[in-house]
């Protein structure tokens, strides 16, 4: 009978992790153990799956600039798919109609692995790195939420 305790538990533990536009996105910065080629490559595989489900690249996207690899690589390879990047207001001309799709972003290392996550208020995309000799490679398929 322990088992309808567990459920209200788990539903909430899933719920957590939802955001509504409303919300905001939130950003954060690389670890600093999360450098050079292996931040490099996280980032390029997360623009590329951003841009494979974003379909078209004519929209701006609007990005939290910070000094990190992580944040550099990332801006770098969304710009490399085409993406117009947008760091803050002042780089919006008034005359641009296109209002810039806000873009958040976070990487952590959990339990000897690297977990990486784009959002924007429509979709979700997250996947598991591991990480070795400061290379990283996919340790997980892509995980994709998308919103309303």
């Amino acid at each position: 009978m322990w088992l309808h305790r567990l459920i209200p538990i788990v539903i909430a533990l899933g719920l957590t992790g939802c955001q509504t536009a409303s919300d905001g996105l939130s950003t954060t910065v690389a670890p600093a153990e999360i450098t050079g080629p292996a931040a490099g490559a996280i980032a390029g595989d997360m623009a590329g799956r951003f841009a494979e489900q974003a379909g078209s690249t004519t929209t701006p996207i609007k990005l939290h600039k910070d000094t990190s690899e992580y944040s550099v690589a990332l801006e770098a390879a969304l710009e490399g798919w085409g993406f117009a990047i947008v760091t803050d207001d002042k780089n919006s001309s008034a005359k641009d109609a296109t209002k810039p799709v806000e873009l958040a972003y976070s990487i952590a290392s959990v339990d000897g692995q690297v977990l990486a996550r784009l959002s924007t208020d429509t979709m979700s995309l997250g996947r598991a790195y591991s990480v070795s000799n400061g290379v990283a490679t996919p340790a997980s398929p892509l995980s994709l939420m998308k919103r309303n």
